[in-house]
């Protein structure tokens, strides 16, 4: 799958790239690609185009675009604060072209309203606040009126983490180089970075990258072949049996939930295993679910399992935990079967030197539990805590939120760019638990069912926001049908046989 998804590269990465292509004019590149973006975006819009440039690098691609677009008979006025003096080499190679174009510049902004501002201040290299007289720049940038075209990176925006530290330029667009990082793709990131466009420069940083982006036009491109049921001799057995345990009393709509996702995902039998101490006898909505007792799923030894949606933290919670653990089969580990991991180091043991793969899919609260830290750790820098939660335990990872970060226990990891605000939700987790429990089930790598699951489960979401059910009001029920529905039009015309044996 990797080979279609757009790579993404962590600073140190980029750092090596560059000085492995230093010979070659990146800069220049760089500045064309993104004065070829300015021009789409100022138009004929009134007024001059105003671009910022710091005193590095970021300044240089600044420059360049400046020159470019004085070529180009725009209205120019470049604001530079620095001192020519001590730019890098290649920005001062940049700010000597432009002025021998006959460019000038300007200490600070002048009072008018331009057609666009261009962010050059600071690029991958900020992991601070802005300091004075940049800081009164990105206000003014802010505060402009006019669309914000940011180069490389929103001035602000850590390009490591995604954590923006204010003030942070908020761009309409932002034209990248070489590759996406991973603060474009989560936490601030996609608030701030508006429309992005990547410019590899003509280097190819496919070979470089550990983590990709995962879109759903893509990843549909190269499903699992099991999805599309081109085999015609099967029958539900061929498409594995699914437990899923939780549903304590006042929880059973979370189980109820992760069970009709898993079979509208392609499950061949879900049996869900209740905690409360009386389960429904069936479920009205989808009858075709097998309801028993959690410790009767557990012995009955399905494919797959999950653990999780409605459990409760309860000494008989961690009763079934602790046997569902010991299963040979995928399980992945959900909600409170989460909290229950983080407090009790035999169950962190287990985790950890399970052989059958294990997922885990934490939201900010759970993953500040399993790291033992707080909230704002951990969406301090999201890529670094799903990478320290793998290691930990030894499992591949779904970070939720904004930009959901995947990751494992081998080192790569990937963020989702599909989903949005309709997701937050109450029930949306339990969704995807179940469509992730369906993939296991049906026999999928935990890598490939993970990233799959995730990225569907967004798609669904964003599949409905179009056709106008949501984001207001869009509820975790409606997402199992929009999500079949994409997998099956994702594998429309691969071959699919008639209706299948029972």
């Amino acid at each position: 799958m990797s080979s279609r998804l757009s790579p993404i590269l962590d600073v140190a990465a980029l750092r090596a790239l560059e000085a492995r292509h230093a010979g070659e004019p990146l800069m220049e590149r760089a500045g064309a690609a993104a004065a070829a973006v300015a021009r789409g975006l100022a138009g004929d819009r009134g007024g001059p185009v105003v671009v910022l440039a710091g005193p590095g690098n970021n300044g240089g691609d600044a420059f360049v675009v400046a020159r470019l677009l004085r070529t180009d008979f725009h209205d120019v006025r470049l604001v530079f604060a620095g001192d020519p003096g001590r730019l890098p080499p290649d920005a001062a190679a940049a700010y000597g072209a432009y002025a021998a174009a006959g460019g000038a510049t300007m200490a600070a902004p002048e009072r008018v309203r331009p057609a666009l501002v261009v962010d050059g201040l600071f690029g991958i290299g900020l992991a601070r606040p802005v300091a004075p007289p940049y800081a009164a720049q990105v206000a003014w940038a802010n505060a402009s009126g006019a669309p914000v075209l940011a180069l490389d990176v929103p001035t602000g925006l850590d390009a490591a983490t995604g954590q923006a530290h204010a003030p942070c330029v908020r761009a309409c667009a932002t034209a990248t180089f070489l590759a996406l990082k991973p603060g474009l793709v989560t936490g601030d990131g996609p608030d701030l970075c508006g429309r992005v466009s990547v410019h590899a420069l003509g280097v190819d940083a496919g070979a470089e990258a550990q983590g990709h982006r995962l879109d759903w036009p893509a990843l549909a491109g190269s499903l699992p072949p099991v999805l599309a049921r081109r085999e015609r001799n099967v029958n539900k057995g061929t498409f594995g049996t699914l437990g899923i345990i939780g549903g304590t009393e006042g929880m059973g709509g979370a189980l109820l939930l992760a069970g009709r996702a898993a079979m509208r995902a392609g499950a061949g039998k879900t049996w869900l295993g209740f905690l409360a101490a009386q389960p429904p006898a069936f479920d009205p909505a989808m009858p075709e679910l097998m309801l028993r007792h959690a410790g009767v799923v557990v012995d009955a030894q399905p494919d797959a399992l999950v653990v999780g949606p409605g459990l409760s933290t309860s000494d008989a919670a961690r009763a079934v935990l602790a046997r569902a653990l010991a299963a040979a089969v995928p399980v992945a580990l959900d909600a409170d079967a989460l909290n229950l991991i983080a407090r009790d180091a035999t169950l962190q043991a287990a985790v950890r030197t399970r052989a059958a793969p294990t997922l885990a899919t934490p939201h900010p609260g759970e993953a500040a539990r399993l790291l033992a830290t707080d909230v704002a750790t951990v969406q301090g820098d999201r890529l670094a805590a799903a990478r320290a939660i793998a290691e930990r335990l030894h499992a591949g990872v779904v970070l939720k939120g904004l930009g959901s970060v995947l990751a494992h226990a081998d080192g790569t990891w990937d963020v989702n760019a599909s989903g949005g605000p309709a997701l937050a939700t109450a029930g949306s987790g339990d969704v995807l638990a179940g469509i992730l429990g369906a993939l296991l089930a049906q026999r999928i790598d935990a890598k490939s069912a993970l990233r799959v699951a995730v990225c569907v489960h967004g798609a669904a979401a964003d599949a409905l926001v179009a056709q106008g059910i949501g984001p207001l009001g869009l509820t975790a029920s409606e997402l199992p049908d929009a999500a079949r529905r994409l997998l099956n039009a994702a594998t429309e015309g691969s071959g699919r046989g008639s209706a299948p044996r029972d």
